[in-house]
């Protein structure tokens, strides 16, 4: 089967985060969480390059592998998602991934920091939380594309991932 992935002409950016921005707008982003970064290579020097990096979304996730809840798991799309429910916040997951993709609301110790959150392929999730323990002012909001999952068509389809795959 084959897998989808995020293609970054290096040679174009100009680190501008225009690739950052559309995506906290189009997401709702929580302040303090970015799904997409631009990472410089050879900063300053000849052969400098810039690219927008996310979640890999690997095949045989170590995110995945060290979460001691197991709330990640792979779409028959091959996209790496995670339940906010099972999430407890321990930054294993961070610590693994060698993207730094998992991200926190906030910084702190164990399960402290909130749930993790990270790119969602554009997929509608994560999934909302509906654990008590967060307060309305820190509770994700819903993502319009939350749908995406349950239904066989996307009701965006000009701007859904499942109609440009």
């Amino acid at each position: 089967m084959a897998r989808v992935k995020f293609l970054c002409d290096a040679d174009r950016c100009i680190e501008c985060n225009a690739c950052v921005t559309a995506c906290k707008n189009e997401h709702e982003v929580p302040w303090g969480i970015n799904r997409r970064r631009v990472v410089t290579i050879n900063d300053g020097k000849p052969g400098e390059r810039s690219v927008s990096m996310a979640c890999m979304h690997c095949t045989d996730a170590p995110c995945a592998a060290v979460c001691p809840v197991s709330c990640f798991y792979t779409t028959a799309d091959g996209v790496v998602l995670h339940s906010k429910d099972l999430c407890i916040g321990c930054g294993y997951c961070f610590y693994a991934c060698p993207f730094g993709a998992p991200q926190y609301p906030k910084v702190g110790n164990f399960g402290s920091r909130g749930k993790m959150d990270k790119c969602t392929y554009c997929a509608g999730g994560p999934e909302d939380d509906s654990t008590p323990a967060d307060t309305p002012s820190t509770a994700p909001t819903a993502s319009p594309r939350a749908s995406c999952r349950s239904a066989p068509r996307c009701a965006r389809p000009s701007r859904c991932w499942r109609a440009m795959a």
